[in-house]
């Protein structure tokens, strides 16, 4: 499953499930935006990032890393990554990681060389098979238990699930749409071997979507994504501009570094560009 996916999409919809992961007040997430942010040093995207409001400098940003396979080198390109944004924006406030293990044996445990951090208490580590579900949990944290259970818990997690999507449908048209959505991509991972009209039969997701409100989202969201495609085109044309300029500028004797801080682009994106045939 693509689990970084997925959980991305769960912190967009549930920007509250970081905080409650972490047992702080859910509230909190109502000062936050979460976001995904380009490193430019690294040449990637930094895909959980936390932000507060801009001068609430009081306020941690948090950072956060989801990991569902063994990676040895897991904390040391986490901080790596971390101190390249930092050294990027310079923020003025402080900073907390939040590594999220779909187990603690995925856990390699934190460096020596980075021990600080841990003393501090900036690294915050979250075990999911080790959570408490409980009647009050959050819609989020229930949808978390789908991701990490087997297709009989699946089974019995979803019908639960859609249950209080049907309670809450009426609250936010474009928030139920995307809940549907999002738990309907999970038991497409979990159930591979059934086509999604399957899959919508197993579960009720049919009537669920023929409801006036989800139409209405739909609709809304398809409208939604016509003004995004149509800014996103004029973006990737003005990139473009600034990619088809690179081999002229550097034939007139600027260098790689040069060329991307003058045209505001990753020195790998200009390399690249460089590289194109004429």
């Amino acid at each position: 499953m693509r689990t970084d996916t997925i959980f991305y999409q769960l912190f967009q919809t549930f920007p509250n499930l970081l905080f409650e992961l972490i047992e702080q007040p859910p509230d909190l997430a109502q000062h936050y935006e979460f976001s995904s942010r380009e490193i430019k040093e690294l040449a990637r995207r930094f895909d959980g990032v936390f932000l507060p409001p801009e001068a609430i400098f009081e306020q941690p940003i948090y950072f956060v890393e989801v990991q569902f396979q063994k990676k040895t080198d897991f904390y040391w390109r986490l901080f790596t990554e971390i101190f390249a944004y930092l050294g990027q924006y310079q923020p003025e406030n402080d900073w907390l990681a939040v590594a999220i293990f779909a187990q603690r044996s995925l856990d390699p445990e934190v460096p020596r060389q980075y021990r600080g951090l841990i003393l501090s208490q900036q690294v915050k580590l979250v075990y999911l098979d080790e959570l408490k579900e409980t009647a009050e949990s959050s819609l989020g944290l229930g949808i978390v238990q789908l991701v990490l259970g087997d297709e009989q818990v699946a089974i019995q997690k979803t019908n639960q699930l859609m249950e209080r999507v049907r309670q809450e449908q009426g609250k936010d048209v474009a928030w139920s749409r995307k809940v549907i959505d999002l738990i309907e991509s999970i038991l497409v991972y979990k159930f591979s071997e059934l086509s999604h009209q399957e899959i919508e039969a197993m579960f009720n997701l049919s009537d669920l979507k023929q409801t006036r409100v989800y139409q209405e989202a739909k609709k809304e969201g398809k409208l939604e994504g016509k003004l995004e495609g149509k800014l996103e085109g004029k973006l990737e044309g003005k990139l473009e501009g600034k990619l088809e300029s690179v081999p002229g500028l550097l034939a007139i004797g600027l260098s790689i570094e040069q060329v991307a801080k003058a045209l505001d682009l990753d020195i790998e994106a200009v390399r690249q560009a460089a590289q194109r045939p004429s």
